[in-house]
């Protein structure tokens, strides 16, 4: 009877902690959902381990395809900064889909009409837009590495044989059998034979060890899929379609795959179920038998488990999109558009303004040719370059643009703004410059959409004379064809130079009360001001600095001739 009672008594606590577990998992599942709806709209607040943003990159690099934002305009631009201010993501193939669409502008309507499909979608439906959450939860990250980063050095595993496994096993059972007539023959075969299995499994085990990673990331993103492919989301259906056909491929990784992703490998948690069953792996090597069976299985079909990743990063990057949206609305308290494209080589922007700045000034523009800017240092030439750029940019990857009204065709984007010596070739400036330049121009010769270029301070690495002169040549070079050149420059007399060519825009300060004001605010025509030396008085330089610098600058606006001011 006390048995009975005691044994009663045990099932109604495995009930009970059953019961609890249960109850846990719904009520940490229902406080996230709350979190998700809570964040969604608001800027996401994450740190990024250096490791782990150095492989955001990755599917990027895996997908190289014409008119991909370079190095040098991604750098230019500071677009790992908007990146960061977008990324809502909850899984690795989520934050690597974004990052590959921030680098890979659309050259044709398609594929963002149908982005835009799902964005609203997701953003009118919370309900849906949650579950799709939940799921991408589910899949999570795998920390400081890439899926990707795994799976390209599957290949130095080898081909891996269950041969010997195999024999090992079998050697165990017929001396199993041997025990019924040599007991002490026998009893030591298998003493020795799994002994020899132990002293072998943790040298085996150490080599799939980093792999078994990726195989845990994979058999999760199956599962998600099997969660996807149910939901009811009528824009996904040409995405559940894909998913469930590449997944139906990967269905032989499935089998036995509890073997090589549960347990520890020799280092239990205490449970003795756990316990028991990493000694049976030992003994038989059977987490090892299936991990290459599972390895065999992955190197068939590694297309894939590609397609499938892009899939699922395609539906959480339109997720992360319409988060974006809202985060400028509410967070940055700003208005977006849906920008327009059109054929004719013009670029219209109404009210654009740099999505990185807190509160910033908006500006207008509509060009159908190249664009001269002027200006003051510090008055804003460079960063409406920026505002540019970026809206082109966020125009045909995230089909969102920070300003009322954006037009434009199709663009192939670069930029050369931002540069510096490059210490570790040994190169200039001025080489690493016109280098920069030069990639803008062999761009505009091939066949395709049109460039649209931004050039900041234009030669500044070379002397006054000869800067002037390539600069006009090359500037003149960048309005011709299907290029449409923004670029912005200290060198007045290029305003002259390239009239026929280029519009003249400017910036200007205001100087009162000793100190000076800028208002950013796009002007037309060429700058009339200048604040260099100003700047220098307002900085406490001596005056005799200033009166000098001040006389030599006018003789040489009178005469065209470097003099010296005398005290």
């Amino acid at each position: 009877m006390e048995y009975i009672v005691f044994f009663g008594a045990f099932i109604l606590f495995l009930i009970f902690i059953f019961i609890k577990g249960a109850y846990d998992a719904r009520k940490n599942r229902k406080k996230f959902e709350q979190k998700l709806l809570r964040d969604y709209g608001k800027l996401p607040e994450r740190e990024y381990k250096l490791e782990r943003f150095a492989r955001i990159n990755s599917y990027y690099l895996k997908h190289p395809k014409e008119g991909q934002i370079d190095d040098i305009t991604w750098n230019d631009l500071d677009l790992d900064e908007v990146f960061r201010q977008m990324n809502h993501s909850l899984s690795s193939a989520g934050e690597e889909y974004l990052y590959y669409t921030l680098r890979t502008p659309e050259m044709s309507p398609d594929r963002l009409e149908h982005q835009e499909e799902m964005v609203q979608y997701f953003d009118r439906n919370e309900r849906q837009r949650v579950d799709v959450q939940l799921l991408m939860n589910q899949l999570g990250t795998m920390g400081n590495f890439s899926l990707y980063d795994y799976l390209e050095y599957l290949g130095d595993l080898g081909k891996r044989s269950n041969g010997k496994h195999f024999a090992a096993i079998l050697g165990i059972v017929l001396l199993i059998v041997l025990c019924f007539f040599q007991p002490s023959v026998g009893i030591v075969g298998v003493v020795s034979l799994i002994c020899y299995n132990i002293m072998t499994y943790f040298r085996e085990k150490n080599e799939i060890g980093p792999y078994v990673v990726s195989f845990a990331y994979i058999m999760r993103l199956l599962h998600v899929c099997d969660g996807l492919v149910k939901l009811p989301i009528p824009v996904c259906e040409k995405e559940w379609e894909v998913i469930k056909k590449h997944k139906a491929k990967l269905s032989g990784m499935k089998s036995g795959s509890f073997w090589v992703l549960s347990g520890g490998g020799g280092v239990s948690s205490g449970n003795p179920l756990e316990i028991l069953m990493d000694y049976f792996r030992m003994a038989f090597h059977v987490d090892i038998i299936v991990f290459n069976r599972m390895l065999s299985e992955l190197n068939k079909h590694l297309e894939d488990v590609d397609v499938l990743a892009g899939e699922i990063g395609c539906v959480e990057t339109s997720i992360c999109i319409a988060a974006y949206r809202r985060s400028i609305e509410q967070s940055l308290e700003n208005e977006w558009c849906i920008p327009g494209f059109i054929k004719e080589q013009r670029l219209k922007l109404e009210e654009g303004y740099h999505p990185l700045i807190q509160k910033p000034v908006k500006n207008s523009i509509a060009t159908d040719r190249g664009v001269l800017l002027t200006g003051s240092n510090a008055s804003g030439k460079s960063t409406f370059l920026k505002t540019v750029a970026l809206n082109a940019i966020l125009a045909q990857t995230i089909h969102t643009c920070a300003a009322s009204c954006y037009e434009a065709p199709f663009f192939r984007v670069l930029s050369s703004m931002a540069l510096r010596d490059d210490l570790g070739s040994g190169e200039s400036y001025y080489i690493v410059e016109i280098k920069s330049l030069k990639r803008i121009l062999d761009a505009s010769a091939k066949e395709g959409c049109p460039v649209l270029c931004f050039v900041d301070e234009v030669l500044r690495g070379t002397n006054t004379v000869e800067r002037i002169a390539a600069s006009t040549q090359i500037l003149k070079s960048l309005a011709k064809g299907n290029i449409l050149c923004f670029a912005a420059t200290h060198d007045i007399e290029l305003t002259d130079l390239l009239k026929e060519e280029y519009e003249n825009y400017h910036f200007e300060e205001e100087i009162r009360e000793g100190d000076i004001f800028f208002n950013y605010k796009l002007l037309g025509g060429k700058a009339t001001t200048r604040n260099a030396i100003k700047l220098l008085e307002l900085m406490g330089y001596d005056e005799k600095i200033i009166r000098e610098a001040t006389g030599m600058a006018e003789d040489f606006i009178r005469t065209g001739n470097w003099g010296s001011s005398e005290s």
